[in-house]
């Protein structure tokens, strides 16, 4: 069964730094592409970056210029570099990935969630 397990959240303080980990795991086939995206108390979760197997990315309006999303396809695993963070930024932070993976012996493309990492920028 494949999983997303995000880990590198916690407290830092305005225009402090924090990188957060994704790592896929199961009878993974290939990851077609990533993501990350945020959810606020009271608001939508929303994009915050995006990146495909060929290592092309897009960022929100939000984060462009402070955030970096990369991976690491040989370790099935993805980064998010948070730099220059602002108390708006505070959020559960969320992994996604389009995974094919062989389920009872069949290859099955299907969206994955992880269970969320909790950023908070704060004084």
């Amino acid at each position: 069964q494949v999983q997303l397990v995000e880990s590198g959240g916690g407290l830092v303080q305005p225009g402090g730094s924090l990188r957060l980990s994704c790592a896929a795991s199961g009878s993974i086939v290939s990851i077609a592409a990533m993501g990350w995206y945020r959810q606020a108390p009271g608001k939508q979760r929303e994009l915050v970056a995006h990146i495909i197997s060929s290592g092309s990315t897009n960022y929100a309006d939000s984060v462009k210029g402070r955030f970096t999303i990369s991976r690491d396809n040989a370790k099935n695993t993805m980064y998010l570099e948070m730099n220059s963070l602002k108390p708006e930024d505070t959020a559960a932070y969320y992994c996604n990935a389009l995974i094919t993976s062989i389920r009872r012996g069949v290859a099955t493309t299907d969206n994955y969630w992880g269970q969320g990492t909790q950023v908070t920028v704060s004084s």
